[in-house]
């Protein structure tokens, strides 16, 4: 059993397995390499050898627990027929929303879309770099998909004013998305994922009276699906305000936390697995300070199942030598 399914599983508390959202990614002088050549963001994604080679980067650096496939939640609009594109210093712009032509999507259509995603897993799992770690496979959540469909590009602090307007085209959206979400998460597990991991990102901008709605229900249905294949599942709610609440109400395997949220009272109200919570500024910050701050989580959590990882992903500018000396500092702790 890897060390992160000992911590899920058995609530091993003795070791701390880390593993860091982003950890393939731009901050890596060998990813910018095959960046640099293939500026298409959504072809890197969908080329099966190179994303492979990308996700098992850092495991070739690090002594990582866990590889995490290098791709986007944003391959599911995609997958959906709707345009995406990543444009440079900007982030992802996605087209108008035509609900006749997402509705007309089959699950042949879908797959052979995003065929190459699960090549890349397959590829992946079977590498000796993976013997006792884990691969993990991901989905966006609902709520978070619904928001880039809609909105068309990052909120960063609110949703376009007419975001709620037509109620049943939002309704539909959620059904279709729950029913892709499912054939992805399954041929993810199909082809090698161990864990899957739900990425909530704008989870933070909804408030109470609308949880239910678009939130609880929709990421439980999700959180159900994986169980029902004895896979360990993480959540990760960015920004929600009460993560006791969600807990309780979704039942994830571990919650992922983000870096706004108290570590003590996390302690204090959640009974299972808990991840993440590092600031990714500390990365950039002296050792010194990175050692006091890594140290921290770990002291916190020393008597509760936790995997170290950030509260948010690797920042482009981190430099690969203080990740070693986190990943280090984690190991010896």
């Amino acid at each position: 059993m890897s060390p992160i399914q000992k911590t899920i599983i058995n609530k091993k508390t003795t070791n701390k397995p880390i593993w860091l959202m982003r950890q393939a990614g731009r901050y890596l002088p060998e990813f910018r390499k095959i960046r640099k050549l293939n500026p298409n963001f959504i072809k890197l994604c969908l080329d099966d050898n190179l994303s492979s080679k990308i996700t098992l980067q850092p495991l070739k650096r690090f002594e990582l627990d866990a590889a995490i496939i290098f791709s986007d939640i944003l391959m599911v609009p995609y997958g959906l027929n709707q345009e995406v594109v990543f444009k440079k210093n900007f982030g992802p712009e996605l087209g108008p929303i035509n609900l006749e032509r997402i509705s007309n999507v089959n699950e042949d259509d879908f797959l052979n879309k995003l065929n190459p995603i699960y090549k890349s897993i397959k590829k992946v799992k079977e590498n000796k770099l993976i013997i006792n770690k884990d691969l993990i496979g991901f989905i966006g959540a609902p709520w978070t998909l619904l928001v880039y469909m809609i909105n068309k590009f990052s909120p960063k602090k609110d949703l376009i004013s007419d975001f709620f307007k037509d109620d049943i085209l939002i309704k539909k959206i959620l059904i279709i998305l729950e029913k892709f979400l499912k054939i992805h998460i399954k041929k993810q597990i199909e082809n090698g994922a161990t864990i899957i991991q739900i990425f909530d990102s704008w989870a933070g901008l909804l408030g109470e009276k609308d949880l239910f709605n678009y939130i609880y229900t929709p990421t439980t249905n999700l959180v159900n699906y994986v169980k029902s294949f004895n896979v360990p599942v993480v959540c990760f709610p960015r920004g929600i305000k009460n993560y006791k609440n969600f807990c309780e109400i979704i039942k994830p395997d571990v919650i992922s936390i983000d870096y706004d949220v108290n570590p003590i009272s996390i302690l204090k109200e959640i009974q299972i697995p808990v991840q993440g919570g590092l600031n990714p500024n500390v990365l950039l910050s002296d050792k010194t300070n990175l050692k006091k701050e890594v140290l921290k989580y770990l002291d916190i959590f020393k008597d509760h199942p936790y995997i170290f990882n950030l509260g948010h992903g690797v920042l482009p500018e981190t430099d690969p030598m203080k990740v070693d000396y986190l990943v280090k500092l984690v190991k010896n702790y």
